[in-house]
Formats: structure tokens, C-alpha cells, sequence
């Protein structure tokens, strides 16, 4: 899932809730959308293939 921050970033969120927080896990902050979106594919294969 990812997020437009107000400095004008991305940032990628885990598609679940924590349990224990009831929030989304922060996977990293980028500059463009697009390099939000070439990192969540790498995290979807990743979470297959590993």
C-alpha cells in the first residue's frame, strides 16, 4: 500500500495490520511513486520465493 507523504515522498506500508500496534508496517520511503511501486513488486516476489 502506498501513501503520498506531505513532503511530497511515497511510502510503502505492509499490506496487513500488526496485530500488537494495529498499524502497517513502514517498508521504506521513496522519492518517486514509481520506485514505490518497483519496490513492492520486489517485496511481493520476495515473500514468494524465498
Amino acid at each position: 500500500m502506498i501513501r503520498k507523504l506531505a513532503s511530497g515522498e511515497y511510502r510503502l506500508y505492509s499490506r496487513k495490520k500488526n496485530p500488537k500496534t494495529g498499524k502497517r508496517r513502514n517498508l521504506g520511503t521513496f522519492k518517486t511513486e514509481a520506485a514505490a511501486k518497483k519496490h513492492e513488486q520486489e517485496v511481493q516476489y520476495f515473500k514468494r520465493h524465498s
